[in-house]
């Protein structure tokens, strides 16, 4: 019996051996002519704001929209895989999950054995946050960091960063470290604009998309040395590495690379007025645009107000609006969305078809959280759903499920649970579907369109 066994034993392992040096062989024989033979280009990359993140439905990242434009170039169809971790893009592209990393890892001695680095190679380094209002002293040396407190995020870059410039200064910064679990580098940053905390890390290109969002802060302070980093391919995929290589070279300067440079990290994502339920109001009527809300409201059988609130949070009720994502029209309707309600890309700016189109959603949307019976809080899952899209929502109602929050309950609830999907203990769940995701602006986009509509039907 135990001869037997031991055969068995020495029989799998050759047969494990002689796999594993199959697989080798056929990854040495692998690279660009073979891609193109599959139409398909198998990516890894991170989920997050700067590489890739579903919003509203489609697919956003300032990588991944360079990665987009590459392989449709080369009549490329992409198979996006994101993972956790720098390490696991490493490890699996080395084991062939994927063709390519495509997002910004550090350039090392150490991964040029194995890799490739190729795409743009970009020089990024840490730099200190803080806020910029009026009045505010900032720091524009890192000594002047001795006695300053300093929160980031736990077991991070950040955090050893800050401990060895420590080291250099002879102590004196006060270092505070958050759990992982619990917040995000850009939930450090938020805070920093806000004046919870007064200055937290972060890399300058993380920093400078963030500056978007929030324009008090500040990002001048450089707190390390430069770090080169690109994408990367295994060594054994020159052919790959040169095509990626040639065609940023050739694309670097075209006004469409520069769209995208723009849209990540220079045009502003904040809502450009101050808060007000009753702003927007005439003598008399809401906006030019109240019988097409009456009349298309019916439909849905909402109260035509909500529709109007609505249409004031997306473009203060100006027909040609669009959003840095792309979002169109007086319902700030996404290009793909306007098409699949029936409505053109030439109708989109269009008044009755533009709500005709926002109203087919809506009903779409409020069929899809049906069992939710509570119509105010139904309500309250469409507007979520209607600006984030629905996938994001359903990842929150897994995660209030998972952690004993009401999945019916918007308030306290699911709310509570879209708020972790920028944190990674969460969006890396294997119950979420849709990865990354920035809650700030739903959750407010919620509230404000809820305070808006009440304030509507008091008048």
């Amino acid at each position: 019996m135990r001869k037997r066994i031991k055969c068995l034993i020495i029989l799998l392992l050759a047969i494990l051996w002689t796999t594993a040096c199959s697989k080798k062989e056929a990854l040495e024989d692998w690279d660009y002519p073979q891609i193109q033979q599959r139409d398909t280009l198998n990516v890894l990359t991170l989920s997050g704001s700067m590489s890739y993140f579903i919003y509203r439905g489609e697919p956003r990242g300032y990588e991944y929209e360079l990665l987009s434009d590459f392989a449709e170039s080369q009549n490329l169809a992409l198979n996006i895989q994101t993972v956790s971790n720098e390490n696991k893009l490493t490890e699996r592209l080395l084991n062939g999950t994927g063709d390519l990393i495509a997002c910004n890892i550090p350039i090392t001695n150490e991964g040029k054995k194995t890799l490739l680095y190729t795409g743009r190679e970009v020089i990024n380094h840490q730099v200190l946050v803080q806020r910029a209002n009026k009045g505010d002293t900032l720091m524009h040396d890192v000594t002047e960091l001795i006695g300053k407190s300093i929160w980031v995020v736990k077991d991070s870059k950040y955090e050893r960063r800050l401990k060895n410039l420590n080291e250099e200064l002879g102590g004196g910064i006060a270092i505070h470290a958050i759990d992982a679990d619990s917040i995000s580098t850009e939930d450090l940053i938020e805070m920093v604009s806000k004046g919870q905390i007064p200055y937290t890390v972060s890399d300058a290109d993380l920093a400078k998309l963030n500056k978007t969002y929030f324009n008090n802060i500040n990002i001048k302070l450089e707190v390390s040395h430069p770090q080169r980093a690109s994408w990367a391919v295994r060594h054994t995929e020159p052919l790959l590495a040169a095509a990626l290589h040639d065609w940023f070279a050739a694309n670097a300067n075209t006004p469409r690379y520069q769209a995208i440079v723009k849209r990540y990290f220079e045009r502003s994502k904040l809502i450009t007025y101050e808060y007000n339920p009753t702003s927007g109001i005439r003598k008399g009527y809401i906006s030019p645009y109240d019988s097409a809300f009456q009349k298309y409201a019916k439909d849905i059988h909402w109260d035509w107000r909500l529709l109007a609130a609505i249409a004031y949070q997306e473009s203060h009720f100006h027909t040609n609006a669009e959003s840095w994502a792309g979002a169109t029209g007086l319902m700030g309707l996404m290009p793909r969305t306007a098409k699949a309600m029936g409505i053109s890309q030439e109708q989109i700016q269009e008044v009755e078809p533009n709500i005709l189109a926002a109203t087919r959603f809506i009903k779409r949307l409020d069929k899809s959280f049906s069992s939710i019976q509570n119509e105010e809080q139904r309500i309250k899952f469409i507007l979520a759903a209607y600006n984030a899209g629905s996938s994001h929502i359903r990842d929150a109602i897994a995660l209030a499920k998972k952690y004993g929050k009401d999945p019916k309950i918007w308030d306290g609830n699911v709310e509570e649970a879209l708020s972790w999907k920028n944190i990674p203990q969460f969006y890396n769940d294997s119950i979420v579907k849709s990865g990354y995701f920035r809650p700030t602006e739903t959750l407010n986009y919620v509230r404000e369109v809820v305070d808006r509509w009440h304030a509507y039907e008091k008048l």
